[in-house]
């Protein structure tokens, strides 16, 4: 009896310690709640209230752009780089001068534009020590009259009478202005088209392939600066001083294209018979052509050495190279065309 009167006595002891315990924990948490809220609401009184998120966007990062202080008086924001507030304001022109104006940007472009021309200065004066640019141009002086006038020319050479080629001020006349003029617009393009109406034929015949098309177009380069280099060592060895200049040379040689598109057009539409009909055509205008245009350059050009025991010898050498410069123009047109006829 006397042990449960203990326990009884202890355990309302316990409860009344806990309740003690429990009472005084919830007064400590109301009182950490009451100042935290305090604490929060100082907080919220103090910070000053961010712009508000546009409406249908969330907000997912703190907008602390309020917290910078205004530097509008210092004109901090309102620099040269501003291009859009200018174009906002109706003023589209007012950032990009304000950019130009900036030192700055006008140091960096001044810099890059001498950069610009140092480096063409470096290409044009490497270019110029193999060719001449401006010489260059003069072969592509040309208008749509020429062509038309050069193409008639070099079909039908037998009704033109005179070849001189005209000159002003010791310089001649741009092709545009000459018909006699060489140019290297005509043989250029001709080229090209050559090329093309090569793939064309190649394609109908069935035999149509890059490696073929790649050496129809090498092979026609080739000979032309074989024949180019032959004429320039010809010219050399017999001491012919001439005005005749490797763009000369290439132009003259260059022809020759002309007289392929029309026999390759000839042997497509007419078979094997329009072909060498077309063939012996174009060779003997192509032959009286360049008799008639080289005759003007070499034959008339009398060297000052040309006066001593072989002088007799000199006006015969040169015709056998315009004669052999003409004759050897057929056998290359039936080289480059025979095999794309069948």
């Amino acid at each position: 009896m006397r042990l449960e009167t203990t326990r009884r006595c202890h355990a309302g002891t316990v409860s009344s310690a806990n309740d003690k315990t429990g009472g005084a924990g919830l007064r400590v948490s109301t009182l950490l709640r009451k100042t935290m809220a305090h604490q929060h609401h100082v907080y919220r009184a103090t910070k000053p209230r961010a712009r508000a998120a546009p409406p249908g966007d969330p907000l997912l990062f703190e907008d602390t752009s309020s917290g910078v202080p205004p530097m509008n008086n210092q004109n901090y924001y309102e620099s040269g780089y501003n291009i859009g507030a200018g174009v906002s304001g109706g003023q589209g022109t007012g950032g990009a001068n304000n950019l130009f104006a900036d030192p700055m940007a006008s140091a960096a472009m001044m810099y890059g534009s001498s950069l610009a021309n140092q480096g063409k200065e470096i290409v044009n004066k490497e270019i110029s020590r193999f060719m001449s640019v401006n010489k260059l141009k003069y072969f592509f002086a040309v208008d749509t009259k020429y062509v038309i006038k050069k193409l008639m020319l070099l079909m039908f050479p037998y009704t033109h009478q005179d070849w001189e080629v005209r000159y002003h001020r010791d310089s001649p006349l741009p092709p545009r202005h000459d018909v006699n003029a060489p140019d290297l617009y005509i043989p250029t393009m001709a080229f090209i088209t050559y090329i093309l109406l090569a793939g064309m034929a190649l394609g109908i015949q069935k035999r149509f392939s890059p490696e073929v098309l790649g050496l129809c177009a090498s092979t026609a380069l080739v000979w032309v600066i074989i024949e180019v280099l032959v004429m320039l060592l010809s010219l050399y060895l017999l001491t012919v001083h001439t005005d005749l200049s490797t763009f000369d040379l290439v132009a003259y040689s260059g022809y020759k294209y002309v007289g392929m598109i029309f026999t390759v057009l000839c042997g497509l539409i007419f078979g094997s018979d329009g072909y060498f009909v077309g063939l012996a055509w174009c060779s003997c205008a192509l032959m009286f052509f360049i008799v008639r245009s080289l005759k003007m350059k070499i034959l008339s050009s009398l060297s000052s050495d040309a006066l001593g025991a072989g002088a007799s010898a000199k006006p015969r050498l040169r015709l056998y190279i315009t004669v052999a410069s003409a004759v050897f123009q057929p056998f290359i047109i039936y080289w480059l065309t025979a095999h794309l006829v069948r």
